[in-house]
């Protein structure tokens, strides 16, 4: 079984790792702590309760609730943000003095003024102590948490180093010497604006599930015992009748009873073209009403509508790690530790050439300021949370991290054929006339198939849907052959050669006529009464967007190939005008995902299906890509959802998949470029060419813009195409 919790109490992704090991040590399945989304994706047995995932995680000094509602998350991360921004200014209020009089009101100031401020040391402590207990609490506790648990984390950094530039400075203040207190206040302003300007950054990754919630109405006009009323949305309950009038949002899905309208359903498909409903539509909660008015059946509510399907399935996306994460978190999980070594050794080196303990003491507080691993963590979950959030705008529904990482790597796609590459229902295409008019023939053909629930009949009917029809007499069906009636006086045969070879019917003159139909996939029918009166032509058309389609995915460098249960005949039609060359044909629904598994060995492969009959084939590709078409069906098969139905969109998940693994990377080469220049600086290694040590405040003002950087550059990725 699989429970998500809500997790407070994170700095870090130390932190992250600390929660994973100790729930794989209770002995879950999988454990996949997010530091990003604040949240736990837990796979376990029915012997381990979520009472006892809570009890682990708290025991490391953090809190765990269940999963939250997307609306209460939210509120909790405003509240953060607005904490966050209380103790930066709170911090501003006392900081930003004490650096005035220490670099302008102190002989020793890098700016003095040429006057010092009487008693200038102890209105320096004065204005560090609050900044230091009060605005820094959080850092303590988080040290401590991290020692209960025997590991360090960014806040075991940050409390070290600005106790040490903290308590020199007491020491200093009691028998003389340069002090710090600025140095230390400074830092916690600097790292507490960086965590705000990222908690700011960092919620805006989350923009597509709280459009999509901003999407569910928050009330339904229900008729209960012959009367109108207005109730909560989530008060409606499975077969209530509602009411759904012009600019509203549909409340839930369900089914239109009576009326009819457009609705547009841009916010599930991307496709900004309203879809017009009619009784028997369904109709999906969420969408907006459009012109009509109309009374619809309710059929899911609550957490069981397709909206509710949707932000969950991203939302377990975006706590979804990608493989690449996985190098990430290894580092973090050693990083901290050695950096309060190189941080210790740098103050022993420099005490032990200089003889300065205020010189080592600033070196060693640069080292473990700026060495912070926060651009680290976030590299990856920011990058998957925009990028899997920018295709849910697209229509495109991306299952996760791994997902997004296993797609830039695809080198073959295969297509399913049937309702895939075309529309999955027979359409008539030809007409061709012997005697009289298409149309008056079609009145004919159409008489003869009315009421048929052949497939091919229904898409006569489809294509007649206008036309008047005659009345039959003494009909007919002939299985395996056609069907045969009278109309008024005369009697019509309509079906393929070998009705008319039993009718004594020659259809050899039109052989030349049939063959270049049958040889592009189509069906053919022969009307005759003694002799052929028409020919009509029924195929499974290409849906309007295959070949392009094909080709965006061939000039992206990938093999494509076409699987089908169909005759070989047919399938190669279909290929011919799709530009496909490999084809398997004739294949049953059971031996697609071997065909899969053959293609695997050349490379990482795509399957497209429509997520029902496809399904084995879906799971076994290296990433299933399932139409939207049937949205239930879809939303539980492949690891890509299509919710447009548009084929181009499958170049499209490629090049997002391709556009986001280049801003995870880009996130982590800074990421790690930063802590390798920005260390060995911060250690003093140009003092010796330069006389230049990095000073404390500008390696905690690096440290807070490396992490806002890695957000903001995440976040890039919702304006690209």
């Amino acid at each position: 079984m699989k429970t998500t919790l809500s997790i407070s109490g994170m700095h870090c992704a130390s932190c992250a790792n600390t929660i994973t090991k100790a729930l794989l040590a209770k002995g879950v399945i999988s454990a996949n702590v997010n530091f990003s989304t604040a949240k736990a994706s837990i796979e376990h047995d029915q012997s381990i309760t979520e009472t006892d995932l809570i009890a682990v995680i708290e025991e490391k000094g953090y809190q765990a609730a269940p999963g939250l509602d997307p609306a209460l998350a939210k509120e909790r991360r405003l509240k953060e943000i607005a904490s966050l921004k209380r103790r930066f200014l709170l911090s501003v209020v006392f900081s930003l003095p004490a650096l005035l009089v220490g670099m302008f009101f102190m002989a020793d100031g890098v700016l003095y003024s040429g006057y010092e401020l009487p008693g200038a040391v102890y209105v320096l402590f004065v204005l560090a102590t609050p900044v230091q207990f009060f605005v820094g609490w959080g850092f303590y506790r988080g040290t401590w948490t991290a020692l209960k648990n025997k590991s360090a984390n960014m806040d075991s950094l940050i409390a070290l180093g600005t106790t040490a530039a903290y308590a020199y400075s007491v020491y200093a203040l009691l028998v003389g010497g340069a002090q710090y207190f600025e140095i230390s206040a400074v830092l916690i302003t600097l790292v507490i604006l960086g965590k705000w300007l990222e908690a700011s950054a960092t919620g805006k990754t989350g923009a597509a599930i709280e459009k999509l919630m901003n999407l569910a109405p928050k009330t339904a006009t229900v008729v209960r015992d012959g009367k109108e009323m207005s109730i909560p949305v989530d008060d409606v309950r499975e077969k209530d009748v509602l009411i759904v009038r012009p600019g509203e949002r549909v409340p839930v899905d369900g089914t239109v009873v009576i009326g009819r309208s457009a609705v547009d359903e841009s916010m599930l498909t991307g496709e900004s073209m309203p879809v017009d409903k009619v009784k028997g539509s369904a109709v999906i909660g969420g969408t907006m009403n459009k012109d009509g008015s109309f009374r619809m059946v309710a059929t899911k509510v609550g957490a069981d509508t397709t909206l509710a399907h949707i932000v969950k399935l991203i939302e377990d996306a975006q706590g979804r790690k990608a493989p690449i994460q996985r190098f990430a978190d290894t580092i973090s999980a050693y990083f901290v530790p050695i950096v309060i070594v190189l941080a210790v050794a740098t103050f022993i080196t420099w005490i032990s050439l200089t003889g300065e303990l205020s010189f080592a003491l600033i070196a060693a507080v640069s080292v473990l300021v700026i060495a912070c691993p926060c651009a680290l963590g976030l590299a990856t979950p920011t990058a998957i949370m925009v990028g899997t959030g920018r295709g849910a705008q697209q229509g495109i529904l991306i299952k996760g991290g791994d997902v997004l990482e296993t797609t830039h790597l695809v080198t073959h796609v295969l297509f399913d054929k049937t309702g895939t590459l075309t529309k999955g229902v027979p359409e008539v295409t030809d007409i061709i006339a012997v005697q009289g008019t298409s149309e008056d023939l079609l009145r004919i053909v159409a008489s003869l198939e009315h009421g048929s629930e052949h497939p091919l009949g229904q898409a006569v009917m489809r294509k007649a849907k206008d036309v008047k029809l005659q009345e039959c007499a003494g009909f007919k069906a002939l299985p395996g052959h056609g069907v045969t009636a009278k109309i008024g006086t005369k009697h019509y045969f309509l079906g393929n050669r070998k009705l008319m070879n039993d009718e004594s019917i020659d259809v050899g003159d039109w052989e030349s006529r049939i063959r270049p139909l049958e040889e592009d996939g189509k069906t053919v029918m022969i009307l005759a009464s003694k002799e052929v009166l028409c020919l009509i032509a029924v195929a499974d058309v290409l849906k309007d967007d295959a070949p392009a389609a094909v080709k965006s995915l061939q000039d992206l460098g990938i093999h494509v190939a076409m699987i089908t249960g169909d005759n070989r005949r047919t399938a190669q039609a279909i290929a011919k005008q799709v530009g496909i060359t490999e084809i398997f044909a004739e294949v049953l629904p059971a031996d697609k995902a071997d065909h899969v598994v053959a293609l695997q060995k050349e490379g990482k492969v795509a399957m497209i299906g429509d997520g029902v009959n496809d399904a084995p084939a879906l799971a076994q590709a290296d990433v299933g890509i399932a139409m939207g078409s049937g949205t239930d069906v879809a939303l539980e098969t492949g690891d890509i959802v299509l919710m447009r139905n548009e084929l181009l969109d499958i170049a499209r998940a490629i090049a997002l998949s391709k556009m986001t693994m280049s801003k995870i990377r880009q996130n982590m080469f800074w990421a790690l470029v930063y802590n390798c220049v920005g260390i060995p600086i911060a250690a003093g290694v140009l003092y010796p060419f330069t006389g230049w040590l990095l000073s404390p405040i500008i390696a905690g003002g690096a440290m807070a813009l490396s992490s806002v950087s890695v957000v903001l550059n995440s976040l890039h990725l919702r304006y690209k195409n």
